[in-house]
Formats: C-alpha cells, structure tokens, sequence
C-alpha cells in the first residue's frame, strides 16, 4: 500500500471528521430515543444502535479491518479533553493501572448485557418489536458516563483496548480483516492473521468470544429450539408469583446463559480430546491458543443469522428513518420519508444461500486457523493433523448445529 495513502487515511484531519460523525450518530440516536415516537419500527435509534452499529462495524472489520477507533464517538469525547488536560497543565494525566487478571472480562459481561438489553430487556413489558427506543437511549447515556469515567480512572489505551464493549467486540472481528493500523500507518497483512494475535493471553478473550457466538445462537434458538422451552419456563414462574414481566425476563435470560453454555462445553469437548495427544500443552493452554479459531465462527453466525434483518433494515434506515429520525410525521429532511422496504429485493432462496455460505465458510476458516496453531505446536505432522480431528468435530458441531437452528427458525 502507498504510504502516502496510509498516512492520510490515518491522518488527523480525517480522525477528527470521523469521531465527530461517530459523536453526532450517538447524540442523534439518544435524542431520538428521548424525543422520537416510542413504535420501534419507526424510531432511528434501534436501528442505528442494533444494525448499522452493531452489524455493521463487525461487517466491515472483517472485509478491511478494524474501522470502530476511527468512528469511536467516546474516544472523540476523551482524546480532545486528554489533549487539552497536556497543554494546561504540561503533563499527561495520571490513572490507575489496569488490572491485569481483569483482562476483558469487562467487555464479555457488557457484551452479554448489551444483547441482553436488546432480545431480554423487552420481554412481556408489553413493547410491540423488542426493547423501547427510550429505554436503549437511558442505556447509551449511562454506558457513555460509565465508559467516560472509567477512561479518566485507566486511561483511554488501557479501557479501549480491554473493558468497552464496542472496541474489545468490533476489535475481534477486525483482527479477521487485511488491513491494520500501524502508528501512523495503514498496513496489509494477511487475511485472518491478525486473529492469531488477538487473544495474546489476555484474560477474558476466550469468555468474549463463546459469549458471541452464544448470545447469537440464543437469538436463533428462541425463535424455535428454545421456544416451547421458554414458554413453559415462563408458565412455571408464573404459577410461583412473579409477574408476566419477571417470568419472562428471567426465562429468557435462563436460557441464554445455558446457549452460552452449550458453545463453551463444546469448544471443552474439543480441547479436552485435543490434550490427549502426546506433546500437547495444558489444557488451560490449549483453550486460550486455540480460542482465535472460533472468531470466524462468531462472525458466521452473526451473519448468517442477521443478514435479512441488516439488508431489509439498513433500506429502511436510509429512505424513511433518516428522513424522519423521530417518526413523528412531521419532518421529511431527504423526502424519503413515505418511502418503504422492497421485501422483494432478495429472494428467500438467496437469504438461505447467504447464510448457508457464512457458516460453511466460517468453520472453513476456523479450520484453518486452528490447523496453522497446530503446526506450530506439534512439530510431527501425524500428532497435529491428530489434535485436529478433534477441532473438526467441533466445527462440525457448530455447522451442525447452526444450519439446524436456521432450518427451524426458517421453517
């Protein structure tokens, strides 16, 4: 890649334009969600919170690489007061040093909380489409006070490289892509390298990526596998005196951490046959070194669960959402406002394709990448192709496992 080029992509100018489009698409969203219509189809804010931002970032990560710093609206808050701390006072503000056992365990709760919000939070609360646009801009304020003050008490580096959700969780998926930043630079690496890197022994990695893939495969089942299930949980807390609200707030919330529970036993099942090969590592150590394999997992089932949903929405949110952001009926800022989603843009044919595509090529992916790990551990070929028959009966799980909850939910 031109240097020039690399250096203007990352130059200040275009930081600074892109944090302050990050900034305004935050404040839009919250306002919206304070001001706006409470019918969620209607409303910008999920959309922008729960599509654009939330598939979209992981979208682009893996076809360029990680994009979110740039766009990062906390770091547009936190950079200009940092700087402006430096010139008054001649030197860099102090903070506490980052705990290193706490690792990204921040970002792997925040993670489960935010998709928590999204499919749980709405539950029997008598919401039409999912959780309030009112509701999720509460959310995004006191999210952007707790990440704003723990970036004063740690230090901007140390919080966005571990605890916020959105740069720990878009960061992963950019570790797939074949550009990254380099200081100053725009670099080229390999496509899925990056991920190798990605865990580096930080603690909390591994429970961020089952709890992706986990949350995603709860989305799916709930629609089908887990219905009847949640259902008669629910019946159950209701015959012991909770409310419709409680019952189904806490059987759906039951259910997702035993979702999550399924993909760690099966990545354990995986390791533990792999730790019975001569010369292979602890199985501490294998369930860290081998965990990169499974984020093309966690990005197929994103997409291949999503990909509808983000195709048909994102039309929605650049004619009438954007238009009329509130969804009051009285703003039509691009006229667009009247216009509707074309339902037939895509066939249900394609859809099934696309997402049949997503997850054989994920696990094709995750293959590969706990094939090259292998290598280098087993330096006789027969024992690593042998710890790998144990990764594929993993990936098959999840293929297995993943075409079924599609073929239910489509059904």
């Amino acid at each position: 890649m031109a240097p020039g080029f690399g250096r203007a992509i990352t130059s200040l100018p275009v930081r600074i334009i892109c944090g302050a489009f990050g900034l305004f698409l935050l404040g839009l969203a919250i306002y919206s969600g304070f001001e706006g219509t409470e019918a969620p189809d209607r409303n910008v804010t999920l959309t922008l919170f729960f599509v654009t931002a939330w598939l979209g970032f992981p979208l682009l990560g893996v076809l360029f690489g990680n994009v979110f710093p740039a766009f990062n609206p906390w770091n547009a808050i936190s950079a200009p007061v940092g700087w402006a701390w430096r010139k008054l006072t001649g030197s860099a503000p102090s903070h506490l040093v980052y705990p290193e056992k706490l690792g990204r365990w921040p970002a792997a709760v925040g993670l489960f909380l935010f998709v928590w919000l999204e499919l749980v939070y709405g539950e029997g609360s008598g919401v039409a489409v999912g959780v309030s646009p009112e509701a999720v801009a509460q959310a995004a304020v006191f999210y952007s006070v707790y990440t704003l003050v723990m970036v004063g008490l740690f230090g901007r580096d140390a919080w966005f490289r571990n605890g916020e959700i959105f740069s720990v969780y878009f960061g992963m998926f950019g570790s797939l892509g074949k550009l990254e930043v380099r200081g100053r630079e725009l670099g080229v690496r390999p496509f899925l390298s990056g991920s190798t890197r990605w865990v580096a022994g930080i603690s909390g990695s591994v429970a961020l990526i089952i709890t992706s893939i986990g949350t995603t495969t709860f989305d799916g089942a709930s629609e089908g596998v887990f219905k009847d299930g949640i259902g008669w949980v629910i019946d159950r807390f209701t015959d012991v005196g909770f409310s419709a609200t409680a019952a189904a707030r806490t059987s759906s919330t039951t259910f997702m951490l035993v979702s999550i529970g399924i993909v760690a036993l099966v990545y354990l099942a995986g390791v533990r046959g792999m730790s019975t090969v001569p010369g292979a590592p602890d199985r501490k150590t294998l369930w860290r070194i081998f965990a990169h394999a499974l984020i093309p997992i966690a990005f197929a089932y994103l997409l291949a669960h999503y990909f509808s949903l983000f195709f048909f929405q994102e039309q929605a949110q650049f004619t009438y959402l954007l238009s009329d952001p509130l969804g009051t009926g009285t703003t039509d800022l691009f006229g667009t406002a009247s216009s509707g989603v074309n339902y037939s843009a895509i066939s249900n044919e394609l859809v099934w394709y696309v997402q049949v595509g997503a997850l054989v090529a994920g696990h094709v992916a995750g293959l590969v990448l706990a094939h090259d790990r292998a290598v280098a551990i087993w330096k006789d070929y027969r024992a690593a192709a042998r710890s790998q028959y144990w990764m594929l009966a993993v990936m098959v799980a999840f293929t297995c496992f993943g075409l079924f909850l599609l073929s239910v939910s489509n059904a």
